[in-house]
C-alpha cells in the first residue's frame, strides 16, 4: 500500500504500545512497517531533502501529537511508552484517532494554539485535516520555490550573449572542483574550434586528465546525430571524457546513444543546468536562511 499520512499512523501507533511496554523508536517503526505492508522500497523513500525517510518522519510526527495529548510520554531518549490517558483511550476502541479526536485533550489544545505556533502557521498549512507533516510542507514549498527559481534562471541564460553564456559555463565548471582556476578555464574555453570542441579543462587542478566540452545556448532539443559528432571529435582527440551542455534539451535517441559507447560523455540539459547554479551559487543570491532544531536529548540526560 501507499505510505500513510501521519494521521492515519495514530491509532496503529498508541496500539503498538497497548502492552503498557517501553518500546523503541526503531521497534516501533519496524513493527508499524509491517502493520503497514510496506515495501523495501516504500520504507527507503526519502524526503525531497534526502534527510529522512517519509515513514519513518510521519511516525515522529504522529508520535509529536500523541506526546502533546499527553497519551504518550518519553521514558528516555528514545524510548516511548503509553500513559494511563492513553490506555483510557485505546480501552474505548476509536475507530480512528487524528487531530481533530485530540483536540478534546487540554494540553493538546494548548499546544496547538500557543502563540509561537499561531505565528508560525496559517490556515492553509495547519489545518485539522492535513495529511502532510511539517517538514513535509516546508520542504515541498522549498521545492516549488526552488523550481520556480530554475525556470526564471534558465530564461535567463537563454537570452544572454554567448559570451555571457560561456563564462556562466566556466563559473558552474569551477565551482564544482574542475577546471583549476577561473583564468585557466575561461582559456580553455572557446579557444579551440576544432570539429564540435568548444573547450578543453582540467578534470582537476594538476591537470592529470581532461574534460572536453561542447556548449550549445540552444532552443531546440538536441539529438543523437549532435552528440555522434562530438563523440567522433573526442575521438580524434583521443579523448576518454566529454561534456555536453546545452539551454534546452536532449532526445530520447540522445540520451540511449551514450549508454552505448566506451566514451564517457555526461549530458547537461538546460533544467540541470539551472539546478547545478543554484546549488553552486552561479548567478543567485542567499535571501534568508532557516535553521531547523530539535531538543538535544543529551543535554537533559542527567537533569
Amino acid at each position: 500500500m501507499a505510505i500513510p499520512d501521519f494521521q492515519l499512523i495514530m491509532l496503529p501507533l498508541l496500539s503498538h504500545y497497548n502492552d503498557g511496554m517501553e518500546h523503541s523508536n526503531r521497534e516501533t517503526i519496524d513493527s508499524l512497517a509491517k502493520y503497514f505492508k510496506l515495501t523495501d522500497e516504500e520504507r527507503a523513500m526519502l524526503l525531497p531533502s534526502g534527510r529522512q525517510e517519509i515513514f519513518t518522519n510521519r511516525v515522529g510526527w504522529a508520535k509529536t501529537h500523541l506526546n502533546h495529548a499527553e497519551l504518550l510520554g518519553s521514558a528516555r531518549r528514545g524510548v516511548c511508552q503509553i500513559t494511563t490517558s492513553g490506555l483510557d483511550v485505546l480501552s474505548k476502541n476509536p475507530v480512528a484517532i487524528n487531530m481533530k479526536f485530540l483536540e478534546q485533550f487540554n494540553a493538546y489544545k494548548v499546544w496547538r494554539n500557543s502563540s509561537l505556533k499561531q505565528v508560525i502557521e496559517n490556515d492553509e498549512l495547519d489545518t485539522t485535516d492535513s495529511i502532510a507533516t511539517p517538514d513535509e510542507l516546508l520542504e515541498a514549498t522549498y521545492t516549488r520555490i526552488r523550481a520556480d527559481l530554475a525556470t526564471e534562471i534558465l530564461q535567463r541564460v537563454k537570452n544572454c550573449s554567448p559570451a555571457f553564456f560561456e563564462r556562466l559555463v566556466v563559473e558552474v565548471i569551477v565551482n564544482m572542483g574542475y577546471g583549476g582556476s577561473k583564468i585557466d578555464a575561461g582559456k580553455a574555453i572557446g579557444k579551440t574550434g576544432d570539429g564540435g570542441i568548444d573547450g578543453i579543462i582540467k578534470e582537476d587542478k594538476l591537470g592529470l586528465d581532461a574534460i572536453f566540452i561542447q556548449a550549445k545556448r540552444w532552443d531546440h532539443s538536441v539529438g543523437r546525430p549532435e552528440i555522434q559528432k562530438f563523440v567522433g571529435a573526442l575521438t580524434g582527440q583521443r579523448a576518454k571524457k566529454g561534456l555536453f551542455i546545452t539551454t534546452a534539451d536532449f532526445t530520447a535517441d540522445a540520451n540511449d546513444y551514450i549508454t552505448r559507447i566506451d566514451t564517457k560523455v555526461v549530458l547537461i540539459n538546460g533544467e540541470l543546468l539551472s539546478q547545478l547554479m543554484i546549488d553552486y551559487n552561479v548567478g543567485v543570491s542567499t535571501i534568508a536562511t532557516y535553521e531547523l532544531k530539535s531538543i538535544d536529548m543529551d543535554y537533559f540526560i542527567n537533569e
